[in-house]
């Protein structure tokens, strides 16, 4: 839902219908390689730890929190892509490889 409801937010903003469909298409290769995390009880309690350890707000503490349990909590073994300061630092913290 996340992804449509940014798109649809884009669209209602002026995104025209043929950058929308370059989205769409490039949202379509991608998404045959992220895997998406579906152990929800697992992610609220991961981001509630990690709002009490690091100054986060919700969205980036349940973002670290499901690359914590997409992993496995062995955040050593993959990056984590991120361009906001503070969550980049939570990730590092975290033991994620911070790119870029």
């Amino acid at each position: 839902m996340g992804i449509e409801s940014a798109l649809a937010r884009r669209v209602r903003e002026g995104l025209t219908a043929e950058d929308e469909a370059v989205a769409r298409s490039r949202l379509g290769l991608l998404a045959d390689r992220w895997s998406e995390v579906a152990a929800v009880d697992l992610v609220r309690r991961q981001a509630l730890r990690l709002l009490r350890s690091h100054p986060l707000g919700a969205a980036a503490a349940l973002q670290l929190a499901a690359a914590l349990v997409c992993c496995d909590e062995r955040p050593e073994q993959v990056g984590f892509v991120c361009l906001d300061d503070c969550l980049s630092e939570a990730a590092r913290r975290e033991g994620f490889a911070v790119l870029p």
